[in-house]
C-alpha cells in the first residue's frame, strides 16, 4: 500500500484509536499522543452501548426543566456544580439556545444513520483476525416503572420506528418473559433491538495492539503544550516529550478538546459530563439484556461475566474526586427497578470515573478546521463515544484520504462555535 504521509493523532480514547485503525489501513504512517497512560480514558470504563436509539442530541426540550429541577440534588442523575466558571456558564447559554424541537428534528437522521454505518463497522471487526470484544446483539431495554415516563418512552419509540430503526413496545408480562433469571418491578420497556453492545476493555487492549503491530508508534504520558503553525498549516504538535511533525493532524482528546484547540487559536466548546461505574458478577440472578433505567438514568450492561452499572451527568470543572453521593444514586436505584438485587456501595478503589465530553448542542464536533487546513478535529460525542467511534475513525481516514463520505456530516462543523 502506498505511503500517504504521517498523521499525527491528539488522543488516546475510542475516537484516537479508531481514527488510528482506519489510517493506518488505508496507508498511513501514524503517531498517537496521549497525556495519559491509555488506562483511564472515559471510552473503558463506559456502559459499552451502540445505541442507534439515541438520535436525540441531549439538547433537546425538557432537558432544562428536567436539569433545573435535579441540579441542586447531588444524588440525582444530572447535576450541575454551582459555580462562576465563565466556560461553564458560556456553555449553558449555548445549550439553552439548541434545547429546541427543531434542532432535535434537524439532528435526528443525521444522527441515526451515524450509530448504523457504526453499528456495521462493528461487526465488520468483530469478524477480524485478533478481536473479540464480547459484540453481542440483543437490543436494549429501556424500563420504566411511571405511567408517565412510559408514555414519554412509547412516543421516542415511535419516532423511532418512523426513522425505520427496529423497536418493540413490551408489557411488564412480555418483558419478564425475556429476563426469566432475574424479577423485574417495571411497567414495561421499549425494546431497541437496532442497539447492541460490548466489552469496551477488550475493544481497547484490541485496538491498540492491532496499531502497534501495524506500524503504529503510541507516546503516552505527553502533554500537548503548543503547536508550530506556519502558512495556515500545523507543522508539529509541542509535546512535553519534544515536538513530533506531521502531515495531517487529528485532534481529539475527549473533554480536553477545549484546552487543544485553544492552543491552535480556536474555540470549540465542551463540558466534561463526569460518569461513574462499577461492576458486580452476574450470577445467582442472571441479567441477560442490557438496560437503562429510565426515571434513574442508569446504565445496566452485561460484560464479560459480570454487570456493569453507571451513569449520572455531572457537570463541572475536570477534577479527580469520587462524589459518593453520585454513585449511592445508582446503587440506590437497582433494587427499584430489580428487587432481587442487594449491590452494596462499593469501595472507592472500585469506582471507575469519566469525564463525557459534552457540546452545547449535543452534536459531535467532526471534519476539517477552515483556519488550519491540515487539521481534523474528531470530538464531543457526549455518551456516544464508544457507539459512534468506528464511524467516527472510518470518516477520519476519508477525510485524510480526500474520499467520499461513509455519511453525511454537515451538522458536525468543528468551527460552527468560532
Amino acid at each position: 500500500m502506498k505511503d500517504t504521509g504521517k498523521a499525527v493523532i491528539i488522543g488516546g480514547g475510542i475516537m484516537g484509536l479508531a481514527s488510528a485503525y482506519y489510517l493506518l489501513k488505508s496507508g498511513w504512517k501514524v503517531t498517537l499522543v496521549d497525556k495519559g497512560d491509555l488506562s483511564d480514558n472515559c471510552s473503558q470504563g463506559n456502559a459499552g452501548m451502540i445505541v442507534p436509539s439515541h438520535f436525540i442530541p441531549l439538547a433537546a426540550p425538557g432537558m432544562i426543566s428536567k436539569g433545573i429541577k435535579w441540579m441542586f440534588n447531588s444524588r440525582s442523575p444530572f447535576y450541575v456544580k454551582p459555580s462562576l466558571d465563565f466556560s461553564l456558564i458560556s456553555w449553558g447559554l449555548k445549550f439553552m439556545k439548541s434545547a429546541t424541537q427543531a434542532n432535535v428534528e434537524r439532528a435526528a437522521p443525521f444522527l441515526r444513520d451515524y450509530h448504523l454505518l457504526s453499528k456495521q463497522l462493528y461487526e465488520d471487526l468483530a469478524k477480524e483476525e485478533g478481536f473479540d470484544f464480547g459484540l453481542e446483539k440483543k437490543g436494549i431495554l429501556m424500563l420504566y416503572k411511571t405511567e408517565k415516563a412510559g408514555e414519554e418512552e412509547i412516543h421516542v419509540g415511535k419516532d423511532a420506528q418512523k426513522l425505520g430503526l427496529d423497536v418493540e413496545m413490551l408489557s411488564k408480562e412480555q418483558v419478564q418473559d425475556i429476563e426469566p433469571d432475574i424479577k423485574l418491578d417495571v411497567l414495561g420497556a421499549v425494546h431497541y433491538h437496532c442497539d447492541a453492545h460490548l466489552y469496551p476493555y477488550a475493544l481497547f487492549t484490541q485496538l491498540l495492539k492491532y496499531i502497534k503491530a501495524n506500524g503504529g508508534e503510541v507516546i503516552t504520558n505527553a502533554e500537548v503544550t503548543g503547536y508550530q503553525i506556519s502558512g495556515g498549516e500545523i507543522k508539529s504538535v509541542e509535546t512535553s516529550h519534544g515536538n513530533i511533525g506531521g502531515d495531517l493532524i487529528i485532534m481529539t482528546g475527549g473533554s480536553w478538546l477545549p484546552q487543544l484547540s485553544k492552543l491552535a487559536g480556536l474555540s470549540i466548546p465542551v463540558m466534561p459530563g463526569k460518569g461513574y461505574s462499577f461492576m458486580e458478577p452476574n450470577a445467582e440472578h442472571k441479567i441477560v439484556h442490557p438496560a437503562l433505567l429510565i426515571e434513574a438514568r442508569v446504565a445496566v450492561t452485561p460484560m464479560n461475566g459480570h454487570v456493569r452499572f453507571g451513569g449520572t451527568m455531572e457537570l463541572a470543572a475536570l477534577n479527580n474526586q469520587i462524589n459518593m453521593n453520585r454513585v449511592e444514586g445508582i446503587v440506590n436505584s437497582i433494587p427499584q427497578y430489580y428487587p432481587e438485587l442487594n449491590v452494596e456501595v462499593p469501595a472507592k478503589e472500585k469506582i471507575w470515573y469519566g469525564f463525557r465530553p459534552c457540546s452545547p448542542d449535543g452534536l459531535p464536533y467532526l471534519g476539517y478546521s477552515k483556519k488550519l487546513k491540515n487539521l481534523i478535529v474528531a470530538g464531543g460525542h457526549g455518551m456516544m463515544g464508544i457507539s459512534l467511534g468506528p464511524a467516527t475513525g472510518k470518516m477520519v481516514a476519508e477525510l485524510a484520504n480526500r474520499t467520499a463520505l461513509s455519511a453525511n456530516i454537515k451538522l458536525y462543523n468543528p468551527e460552527r462555535y468560532n
